[in-house]
């Protein structure tokens, strides 16, 4: 049986961790605060901002919500992005994605302040990440790292093979995986003989965006499987791109779905609050 890499375990030892920090922080008179920012009433966002709002409370983070109509203008979010640039009490600001059609998210995403980046999608914030300097980083990759690391998973030396080329997840995951030292693929809907390249791999990453399509013929034996997909099945329950029952039997290690990246990606967001006060200081 292999190992299940438990992400709400160390999601919850992480939030623990960040709780004692920002209380020794409010001691010394600092405290952190999140602005987060929902345009329209997709149900998913909600439920995602809901959550946010839950583990800002939880860790000692104030947040403030800004929940604006659907209908709002690009102009209006601008300017509500640039106030809270402005504003010394908020360390982030975080932009809940998707936007509605008529909003330039990559407008968006460069109106906010990179110090204040938490997301980690700022082009800066992407730049530094390139160059190895300091800088906010992608919560679903950092969350990765800290699974892979806090379950005892060498990275350095290994091949790691990625499926999928996303801003958010693909390219900082490449990126995170050769800092650490790992060899590192990148694989995506052009990539010619799919299966021959992730057989190759110590450490797979799928996030390739359909559902249960890595089955055990793409799986080395031995190999550590971390699926960042997360759909809902004919049956209306949650599952992974990757076929969890199929593959778990030929891996070393494997994340489920629910359960495995999810919860990390808020963790780490929580983090990168955290991380905003010795960034800017």
């Amino acid at each position: 049986m292999p190992k299940i890499i438990d992400g709400k375990t160390i999601s919850a030892q992480i939030k623990e961790e960040l709780k004692e920090k920002v209380a020794a922080m409010k001691k010394g008179g600092t405290s952190v605060c999140l602005a987060v920012i929902q345009v329209g009433n997709d149900p998913a966002s909600s439920v995602y901002v809901n959550n946010k709002k839950k583990a800002c409370a939880y860790v000692g983070i104030d947040s403030l919500s800004y929940e604006l109509p659907e209908n709002t203008a690009q102009e209006e979010l601008l300017q509500l992005i640039g106030e809270l640039n402005d504003r010394k009490d908020v360390n982030g600001i975080l932009v809940q994605l998707p936007l509605p059609g008529h909003i330039d998210e990559d407008a968006v995403i460069r109106s906010i302040d990179p110090k204040k980046d938490v997301d980690g999608f700022h082009p800066q914030s992407v730049g530094a990440l390139c160059i190895g300097q300091k800088g906010f980083v992608s919560c679903t990759p950092a969350g990765i790292i800290q699974l892979l690391k806090r379950s005892g998973i060498e990275i350095a030396g290994k091949e790691c093979v990625i499926i999928g080329r996303s801003n958010i997840v693909g390219k900082p995951m490449a990126l995170l995986l050769l800092k650490e030292n790992g060899t590192v693929t990148v694989c995506h809907s052009k990539t010619k003989d799919l299966k021959e390249i992730t057989r190759r791999a110590d450490i797979l990453v799928v996030a390739i965006g359909k559902p249960k399509m890595i089955t055990r013929e793409y799986v080395k034996a031995g190999a550590v499987v971390i699926d960042v997909g997360i759909h809902r099945n004919e049956n209306n329950k949650l599952c992974g791109d990757v076929d969890y029952d199929d593959v778990a039997p030929v891996c070393s290690a494997i994340t489920p779905v629910p359960g495995g990246v999810g919860p990390m990606t808020i963790a780490m967001l929580m983090n990168n609050c955290v991380e905003s006060i010795t960034l800017n200081s």
